[in-house]
């Protein structure tokens, strides 16, 4: 496996997909990353040449990505927490941050449904 900004990328896949696998890489970037530095995106990551990946290397020290952009959006996160604003609270309380209605839905934030007895006649 070929090693990019701390992450083992697939061997066997193109390298156009393989770059994504890097926190903060999406199929966009990745795409300009290769056309900046000039790599073929159809070929795959077994075969690419050492000077490939060290341009590939150069090209993401320009961009925030990994271990750095988990820590700025966790940061981002804490600072609505301690502020205490509306979007900070929601997150604390693990409910949908955007306006979504949680009366029903919303099953991805609040998780599974705990069920509730019965009223008794």
């Amino acid at each position: 496996m070929a090693r990019i900004a701390g992450v083992d990328i697939p061997r066997d896949k193109r390298i156009e997909v393989s770059l994504t696998y890097i926190y903060g890489v999406g199929l966009t970037r990745s795409q300009a990353i290769l056309a900046k530095t000039g790599v073929n995106p159809d070929i795959r990551v077994k075969d690419l040449e050492d000077g490939d990946l060290q341009k590939l290397r150069g090209a993401l020290e320009e961009y925030t990505v990994e271990g750095d952009l988990r820590r700025q959006e966790g940061m981002a996160l804490k600072r609505l927490q301690d502020i205490g604003c509306l979007r900070g609270r929601r997150h604390r309380m693990s409910l949908p941050v955007r306006g979504q209605r949680t009366r029903t839905n919303a099953r991805t934030r609040r998780g599974a449904r705990k069920t509730v007895a019965g009223k008794k006649k």
